[in-house]
C-alpha cells in the first residue's frame, strides 16, 4: 500500500533540530563534553508544595475520572493570583486552562479564522506562532522585529491592505527567542493599533516572571482597552518548572475565551484533575522560589554574555526570558553554518536564529540552562576550540 499524506503535513520537516540532535548524539558517543544551550527546559526543580499537592492529589482515585471542567478552586486562584500579581481584576467567564501555551496557540486560530483569513505573527518569533494558526488553513502574514527597535514592532512597518485584513496579532514580551521586554509606550501603540484595524491580540506572557535589571514583568490586560481587543496567555511552565504538567491558561475577553471554551471542549476532557490541584499549589502558595529562581537566572544570564565578550565574543546582556539572543560573530555570515561549527570545535550545542524566521539570520539562541560554573566551562570551551579567532 502507498501512503499519502497530506500537504499541511509535509510542510512539518524537522529540519535544523533534527540535525542538531544528530550531530549532538554523535558528538556524546565519541567520548567528547557537551553543553546543550538549544533547549529550553529548567533545570530548576518545582517547590516542594507544588510536588505535594500534585503527590497528594494522584492518591485520590477519583481523581483520576475526566475532568471535563476547570475546578472552581483552580478558577477562583487564578482570579486572585492576577489581581495580587498584576492588579488585573478577572472574573470567572474570562479564564480557561490550556494543555501549555503551545497547545492553546496550536488552537486558538480555530475559533478566529476561517482558512484563508490572514493573521500577524513575529519574524523573528516563537515557531508555534506561526504554524499553530497555518494548521487550521489561515496564512501568516510576518511582522519585522529589529535590534535597531530593540525587537519590537514599528507599526507603521505593517501595510495597511495586511493590517485590514488581518483577523488576529500574536505579540510576546518578555519574548523568546529575542529577549527583549516592551514597555509601556508598546503596549499602548499595540492596543491602538488593533482597535483600528479591528484586530484581535494575543500575548504570550510565558516570561513574565523572569525580567532583569531589578523591573518586574506585567500583564498586557493591566493596559487600558486591552481586555477589548484580546486575550493573554500565562503559563506555570518556566515560572514554577512545571514543563511536563502542561498547563497554562487563556485569560481575558470573555467573548473570546467562550468561543475558545467551545472549541475545545470539542478535543479535550479537561485537564488531569491532580495538575489542577497542583496549579492550585503554584498559584496560591509563596513565592520566593519564583524570585529567587529570576535572580539566578539573571546570574547566568551575566555569566554567558561577559564571559563570551571577555573571549571576543560581542553581544548584548538579554533583558529577561531563560535566553540569549546572541547575535554570531562578524567573520561569519550564515548562522546556521557558525551553529554547526561551534558544536563541533566546542560542544556547544545553540539554535541557529533561522529557526525562527529568516529575519533571525546573523543570531544563534541560548539557553540558560546551566548553573554559572558549567556556563563558565562552556566559555572556556569556546576560547579554546579557537572560533571566535578565525
Amino acid at each position: 500500500m502507498e501512503l499519502t499524506f497530506s500537504r499541511r503535513s509535509g510542510k512539518l520537516g524537522e529540519g535544523i533540530f533534527s540535525l542538531l540532535n544528530t550531530k549532538k548524539e554523535e558528538l556524546l558517543k565519541a567520548g567528547r563534553t557537551v553543553y546543550n544551550f538549544s533547549v529550553g527546559t529548567p533545570d530548576f526543580q518545582p517547590p516542594v508544595h507544588i510536588m505535594e499537592a500534585m503527590k497528594n492529589a494522584c492518591s485520590i482515585p477519583e481523581n483520576y475520572k475526566y475532568a471535563l471542567t476547570d475546578r472552581p478552586e483552580l478558577l477562583e486562584a487564578v482570579k486572585n493570583f492576577y489581581m495580587r500579581r498584576f492588579g488585573v481584576e478577572l472574573e470567572t467567564g474570562e479564564i480557561m486552562s490550556l494543555y501549555g501555551s503551545q497547545e492553546g496557540m496550536a488552537h486558538i486560530a480555530l475559533p478566529l479564522c476561517d482558512p484563508g483569513d490572514l493573521f500577524l505573527a513575529p519574524n523573528p518569533g516563537y515557531p508555534v506562532f506561526s504554524i499553530g494558526p497555518e494548521l487550521t488553513g489561515a496564512k501568516c502574514a510576518t511582522y519585522p522585529l529589529y535590534q535597531k527597535n530593540n525587537f519590537l514592532p514599528d507599526f507603521d512597518d505593517i501595510p495597511e491592505e495586511t493590517a485590514r485584513k488581518a483577523r488576529f496579532m500574536l505579540i510576546s514580551y518578555p519574548a523568546n527567542p529575542v529577549c527583549s521586554v516592551a514597555d509601556d509606550n508598546f503596549y499602548e501603540k499595540a492596543i491602538a493599533f488593533a482597535e483600528k484595524y479591528q484586530i484581535i491580540l494575543l500575548h504570550d506572557n510565558a516570561y513574565a516572571d523572569l525580567v532583569y535589571g531589578g523591573k518586574e514583568g506585567g500583564s498586557f490586560l493591566a493596559y487600558p482597552g486591552a481586555r477589548d481587543v484580546g486575550i493573554e496567555f500565562f503559563s506555570l511552565s518556566k515560572s514554577y518548572n512545571m514543563t511536563g504538567m502542561r498547563i497554562s491558561f487563556a485569560v481575558g475577553n470573555r467573548q473570546i475565551i467562550e468561543e475558545f471554551r467551545k472549541v475545545r471542549s470539542q478535543i479535550d476532557y479537561g485537564t488531569f484533575l491532580p495538575i489542577q490541584y497542583a496549579a492550585i499549589a503554584a498559584l496560591t502558595g509563596p513565592q520566593d522560589s519564583v524570585k529567587e529562581q529570576c535572580r539566578l537566572y539573571e546570574e547566568r544570564c551575566k555569566a554567558l554574555c561577559e564571559g563570551l565578550r571577555q573571549i571576543g565574543w560581542d553581544l548584548p546582556d538579554g533583558q529577561g526570558t531563560m535566553f540569549v539572543w546572541a547575535p554570531i560573530p562578524k567573520s561569519y555570515t550564515d548562522s546556521e553554518a557558525f551553529a554547526l561549527e561551534l558544536m563541533e570545535k566546542a560542544g556547544v550545542v545553540t539554535v541557529p536564529g533561522t529557526a525562527f524566521g529568516d529575519l533571525g539570520e546573523g543570531y544563534v539562541r541560548m539557553a540558560l540552562v546551566y548553573p554559572v560554573e558549567e556556563i563558565e566551562k562552556a566559555v572556556r570551551a569556546i576560547d579554546e576550540s579557537g572560533i571566535l579567532k578565525v
